[in-house]
């Protein structure tokens, strides 16, 4: 677990916890998914010898109404802001990497002391955007420590549009975009197609078609059968003269 003094924004609220702590009524902490919500409000509720409620947004208004009627000094967590009843709740939002990029060289330092690893960590590992902020963090410094496997480069070139054919364009959006699911899913292909939003076996053909990076696997198809169709050429008119 990341001490929450190195949690993103930590540097603007961590003075102020212990007071925030004795703030009589409920407490409503939330957050992005992944951004120490219930690190936090679980020492809060530690704190106040009171009772937590995780995923406090999935209550309905009722439910919630009577939670807290029957907690009136409770700490919430929640990824969504409060609403009613819990509007009455003191608030307290955590910020997620993208919002204090300063931090993400202390929490991967967190991480790395708890994985046992010692000695620089490359670069990439740190790069923003980080999907899933502290668990996507922590998952990218595991998988580097199992297997080697760095996140994609964010330095990586735009799309190479060399030509005016839509189906080469295609073909290469389509290498692009396969590409990078793999890369970010770190060769989980499940993973890797439920990005894609196709099937596995779609999946494996797109692969067959483009070859996995990560597995260094090269492509093993000739493609589709469009490109390799004969372009007609295209006859432009000879300029007119204008007579003035």
């Amino acid at each position: 677990m990341i001490p929450m003094d190195c949690l993103p924004g930590s540097a603007r609220w961590i003075a102020s916890l212990e007071a925030l702590a004795r703030h009589p009524g409920p407490l409503w902490v939330y957050g992005e998914a992944g951004t120490g919500v219930s690190t936090v409000a679980g020492w809060m509720a530690a704190q106040r010898a009171t009772a937590l409620l995780e995923d406090a947004e999935q209550l309905g208004p009722d439910a919630l109404e009577t939670w807290i009627a029957a907690h009136p000094d409770g700490v919430l967590a929640s990824h969504q802001a409060p609403g009613n009843p819990a509007a009455r709740c003191l608030a307290f939002q955590l910020q997620a990497l993208r919002d204090d990029p300063a931090s993400v060289p202390r929490c991967l330092a967190a991480m790395a002391a708890e994985e046992g690893l010692t000695g620089a960590l490359p670069p990439r590992l740190a790069a923003l955007p980080c999907p899933g902020n502290l668990r996507g963090l922590r998952n990218r410094l595991v998988r580097w420590k199992l297997l080697g496997q760095l996140p994609e480069d964010p330095a990586a070139p735009a799309l190479p549009l060399e030509t005016e054919d839509l189906a080469a364009n295609l073909h290469v959006l389509e290498r692009i975009l396969l590409h990078r699911a793999l890369r970010r899913s770190y060769g989980n292909r499940v993973e890797a197609a439920n990005r894609l939003g196709v099937s596995r076996r779609q999946l494996y053909l797109l692969i067959a078609r483009h070859g996995d990076p990560v597995r260094g696997e090269l492509a093993s198809s000739a493609g589709p059968k469009r490109l390799n169709k004969p372009r007609p050429k295209i006859q432009v008119p000879p300029i007119q003269p204008i007579s003035l």
